[in-house]
């Protein structure tokens, strides 16, 4: 735990006074407790029932200056953890503290950017977060300093956003800014910490990960406030503002949508967050603002804490203030003492204690180092993995940039398409300006033709008078004239008005309907010439007809009247084409003026998509090529591992190689997949990259196993191994070259990895346990069987001895019948026990199998425990071989041809071997269980049995053997002499036979293991050594279970001349 090095003057010097003064003193000294436990240099998340009690201090004080008295004083720039826990720390002070808080840390703003902008400078993982951590800080204080109607924790109504907010547009529209910055420093903070995370669940739940974690928990706290408050604005800005005005707030408010959504969602994925705060759920997509009946539709998230559960309270130490030394100096004194004088009497180390003190210190300095290592190399995996995440984010974002050139390219197209349409209206409406003209042309033709007829009528007026007289005759047909021309006059009245009507409507029918009335003008001067021509023929009616003729002039002044009016009508009509031949000309220069900004956007914008396409095809490549340099560095380590000396404890299993090359031989498929689909669309790197990243991390183990797998196989088998693993990383780490030269990138072939990952299977099936070639689904009859043939064996044995026990009641008699019938029951009662024992062994397996298997068969479940499988066979044959020999030997020594050594050594098999089948059901056995239980029992049982045996074999031994009384009173010096020497070459040649019979038994012993061991590791036997004769079929012992691959520690080898060696324990 981090101490608090400099303390307040006011803490040392208060004394306890009175009550006031001693509470305050223990107030005090309870949050300098609480600091120290919460702001510590150790890498774990801070405990809550310390933040807590630092929380009420502040409530109890009404401030934060305690907290800040003691703040001041750590070490923040001597450790990035310590400043990290001092910023998350500070942020739940802010959030749940007493409001003065938030004016207290005002004063300290300058301390908190200095500490941020000290770490921000270094290289260290924890220093980056501290830095983005302070920013944030910062910020939080100065917004709720400018808006003090959000309190810390960011928790208002409605009602408080409204007024908070006002009627003031400009102050709605900075405050929505400002709720904006805020949040991008929120999401900047959990994208920091993302990135120096992985996101497997294990990693939240080791210190390390929770430590980077904690603070995100007050993070989703503020965020989900944060959105729901600007999701609020931005609609009300919508309803004051247009939507052009608030395009760059959308776009912001979108991008941080996103962002938020991808936190929630990554949140909530890990396990650490679910059993400390409920994380809401955002919508699928962003709020429409466009349309306001979307703000019915927002839901506000709540995020909720569940109730903590109380803590062990553990004793709180108050914090030594005096002078006195720390606990750890009496060591260092006793460390100097002897320095100087040397150890106590009888501590005296020799050289090889010290050698071996120094050697236990090189490992210990070899394993930190090696820890570093791992360290550094996840911090830059790490690294890479956030370049990765970053190219790909930049990789979408350019791809939606180009989806939105599209989709403005496709928009020009329109608005393109639609002045052309515009264009060809306008030459249309050219069309109809040049026929009205045409039309105007031929009216004022028509009008002067008129006008001379007028002239006409006017000097004809005379002859009319001089011919009055002939008009009488014609005084019918001058009435019916009149008539014709007042019914004329009205209908050119009606048509005049139409015409009035619709002159700028019709523009067509105002010219058909002045032709029509230019044709009845002319009809009509044509009955007029008629009219004439009949006056002349009636001057005599003179004065009757003048007043005709007074009337026809009124009619004339009318239609000429009429005449005037239609011009003026036709000037009104050509003035309105010049205004729409104007307004077209205009319309044709602006639309030409568009089409050519258009054109130029256009030609913009395609240049600006050729020019991103150029730019996505150098990402992806740079993207293929920083993975193909990473997957060639990988390559290269496990290549020079080949080489290292380091490796070479190192051991691996020849199906742990074999499924290792199966599965690099499988990715070599993805990887010319990925590459053909690479040079067919070069924008598209991603299935090349995840292909080559598989297929280099396979390759690399591959690799590596297959230099360990080496290490215990025989000198030619390992050669060609070690030769075609080095083949496999010369042609990857060629390929690999060739992928990162965009030259060569479309000849490269990896298609030539197949042949040495086909040798290195090859070999790896070569090398493994030839006892493994029964097939993996006749494992579970194989087992049962040999349970059945144990169980067997044993009911024959008890058989057997009840048979031999009748027999020697019949044959023998006193001593000798009750020593055999002492021996037998022994017997007897040791393969009951046995039996009971095997039993129950196979009571215990049903159980395994019953709640291992799960929905798969029981053959299915022996098949994948092979390893467990073939454990139990061979305990089981053990037990029945043993009791079949115990049988045996019982009945020789019965039947007087047996040896009492053979037996014991029986019995003591036969215990060996129940031991070994309690160990194979034992594994995998569940330590609550009955059976076990039952099991562990009946094994002492047995050992006790056997050792009864033994027992009632030496006791018969000694009682049968004659032991002659040494007598030597009779012989002479010479002859005591001759005897003496004759004993002590006995004895010498019996040393020798012993000495020969215990290397004889090691050696036994030690062929035994290599042949039990031989199925797992193939190349533990040495080449050299001849493999012992086989037994005969009836004598033989069947193989033990499988040996660990892992290779013997030199300061366990045990001294052969005793003919022991170490027992290794059966894995299953």
């Amino acid at each position: 735990m981090n101490s608090i090095k400099n303390v307040p003057a006011r803490v040392l010097s208060r004394r306890p006074g009175h009550s006031l003064e001693a509470e305050r003193e223990q107030f005090d000294k309870t949050q300098a407790i609480s600091i120290s436990k919460a702001i510590n240099s150790q890498e774990a998340p801070v405990k809550e029932k310390h933040a807590r009690r630092i929380i009420l201090g502040t409530h109890h004080e009404k401030g934060a200056f305690t907290f800040w008295s003691y703040a001041i004083g750590l070490p923040l720039p001597s450790s990035s953890i310590l400043s990290w826990k001092f910023c998350h720390v500070l942020h739940k002070v802010l959030r749940d503290g007493h409001p003065n808080v938030l004016h207290d840390c005002q004063r300290y703003r300058s301390n908190i950017r200095e500490i941020g902008d000290l770490w921000g400078h270094l290289r260290d993982q924890y220093g980056h977060l501290v830095n983005v951590y302070t920013k944030l800080l910062l910020t939080k204080i100065s917004f709720h300093l400018k808006h003090p109607q959000f309190p810390a924790g960011l928790e208002v109504t409605d009602e408080v956003l409204e007024k908070a907010a006002g009627t003031d547009v400009n102050n709605i529209f900075q405050l929505t800014v400002e709720m904006f910055d805020y949040m991008d420093c929120e999401l900047k903070l959990s994208e920091s910490v993302f990135r120096q995370l992985n996101t497997a669940i294990a990693v939240s739940q080791m210190s390390s990960g929770q430590c980077r974690l904690a603070p995100l928990i007050q993070v989703i706290q503020d965020c989900s406030h944060l959105y729901h408050y600007t999701v609020k604005l931005m609609f009300k800005l919508h309803s004051c503002l247009p939507a052009d005005t608030l395009q760059g707030h959308r776009d912001r408010f979108h991008e941080q949508f996103h962002s938020l959504k991808n936190f929630f969602r990554r949140a909530s994925d890990m396990l650490y967050f679910k059993r400390l705060i409920q994380i809401p759920r955002l919508p699928e997509g962003p709020p429409n603002f466009l349309r306001a009946s979307a703000l019915a539709e927002h839901i506000k998230p709540v995020v909720v804490i569940p109730e903590e559960t109380p803590e062990d309270e553990e004793p709180e130490n108050l914090i030594e203030i005096s002078s006195g030394p720390p606990a750890g100096e009496p060591v260092v004194v006793a460390d100097l003492f002897d320095q100087t004088f040397g150890p106590p009497n009888g501590s005296v180390k020799d050289d090889r204690d010290l050698q071996i003190e120094n050697l236990k210190r090189e490992v210990e300095s070899l394993r930190a180092e090696l820890e570093k290592i791992k360290m550094e190399a996840q911090r830059y995996i790490s690294q890479l993995k956030g370049q990765v995440n970053a190219l790909e984010a930049e990789l979408e974002e350019q791809r939606k940039q180009k989806q939105k050139a599209l989709v403005d390219n496709e928009q020009l197209r329109h608005e393109l398409a639609q002045l052309k349409a515009m264009q060809l209206e306008g030459a249309r409406n050219q069309g109809l300006r040049e026929e009205a003209e045409r039309k105007a042309s031929a009216t004022e033709a028509r009008y002067s033709k008129l006008k001379e007829k007028h002239n006409e009528l006017i000097n004809t007026h005379a002859e009319l008078l001089r011919k009055n007289a002939d008009t009488a005759k014609q005084l019918t047909v001058t009435q019916q004239s009149q008539e014709e021309v007042a019914r004329v006059k009205e209908q050119l009245a009606f048509q005049m008005e139409q015409v009035k009507r619709e002159s700028e409507m019709k523009m067509e029918e105002q010219s058909d309907q002045l032709e029509k009335l230019r044709r009845e003008l002319a009809a009509k001067a044509g009955e007029l010439a008629h009219a004439q021509e009949t006056l002349s023929r009636t001057e005599q009616n003179g004065s009757e007809l003048s007043s005709r003729l007074d009337t026809v002039c009124a009619e004339k002044d009318a239609l000429s009247g009429a005449v005037r009016q239609r011009e003026a009508e036709l000037l009104a009509a050509q003035s309105l084409v010049r205004e729409k031949e104007d307004a077209l000309s205009q319309e044709q220069q602006r639309s030409a003026q568009e089409k050519g900004e258009l054109q130029g956007r256009l030609a913009e914008k395609e240049a600006q998509e050729q020019g991103l396409r150029q730019k996505l095809l150098d990402e992806q490549f740079a993207v293929l090529r920083s993975a193909a340099a990473e997957a060639e560095a990988i390559l290269q380590d496990a290549v020079s591992k080949l080489d290292d000396p380091l490796h070479l404890r190192c051991t691996s299993s020849p199906d742990y190689l074999v499924s290792r090359a199966q599965a690099a031989l499988d990715t070599v498929s993805a990887l010319e997949k990925g590459h053909t689909q690479y040079l067919t669309s070069s924008e598209d790197a991603s299935a090349l990259v995840a292909a080559l990243t598989r297929f280099s991390h396979l390759a690399a183990d591959t690799i590596v196993n297959g230099g360990a797998t080496s290490h215990l196989a025989p000198t030619d088998p390992a050669d060609r191994l070690i030769d075609t693993c080095r083949e496999c990383g010369a042609r990857a780490l060629e390929l690999m070259g060739q992928l990162q030269d965009r030259t060569v990138l479309p000849r490269a072939q990896p298609s030539l990895m197949r042949t040495p990952l086909q040798g290195i299977l090859q070999l790896g099936q070569d090398l493994k346990p030839k006892s493994l070639d029964v097939r993996q689904e006749e494992l579970g009859a194989m087992v049962d069987k040999e349970m059945a043939a144990t169980s067997a064996a044993i009911e024959d044995a008890v058989r057997r001895i009840e048979d031999m026990m009748n027999q020697a009641r019949h044959e023998s008699s006193g001593v000798k019948l009750e020593v055999n019938e002492r021996i037998l029951n022994s017997c007897t009662d040791l393969m009951k026990a046995i039996r009971l024992l095997v039993m129950t062994s196979t009571s215990l397996q049903k159980e395994i199998v019953e709640s291992g298997r799960g929905a798969a068969t029981q053959q299915e479940f022996y098949a994948k425990n092979s390893r467990w499988t073939e454990g139990l066979i061979s305990a089981s044959k053990a037990v029945g071989w043993g009791a079949t020999q115990l049988v045996e030997s019982a009945d020789k020594v019965v039947l007087h041809m047996g040896k009492y050594e053979e037996l014991m050594v029986c019995s003591h098999e036969v215990a060996a071997s129940t031991a070994q089948l309690v160990a194979a059901s034992k594994v995998k056995a569940d330590k609550h269980s009955t059976h076990l239980s039952r099991l562990q029992e009946c094994s002492r049982t047995v050992n006790e049995r056997a050792a009864n045996v033994v027992a009632s074999t030496r006791s018969g031994q000694e009682q049968i053997e004659d032991r002659d009384t040494m007598d030597f009173s009779g012989l002479s010096l010479i002859k005591l002499k001759k005897q003496e020497m004759e004993t002590q070459v006995r004895v010498l040649e019996l040393e020798k036979t012993l000495e020969a019979e215990r290397v004889r038994l090691g050696e036994l012993r030690k062929q035994h293991y290599v042949l039990a061991g031989v199925m797992g590791t193939p190349g533990e036997q040495e080449p050299s050594r001849p493999s012992p004769a086989p037994r005969s079929s009836a004598t033989k012992k069947p193989p033990l279970a499988q040996k660990p691959s892992i290779a013997p520690r030199p300061d366990n080898q045990l001294n052969k001349k005793d003919g022991v060696y170490p027992a290794q324990l059966v894995n299953y």
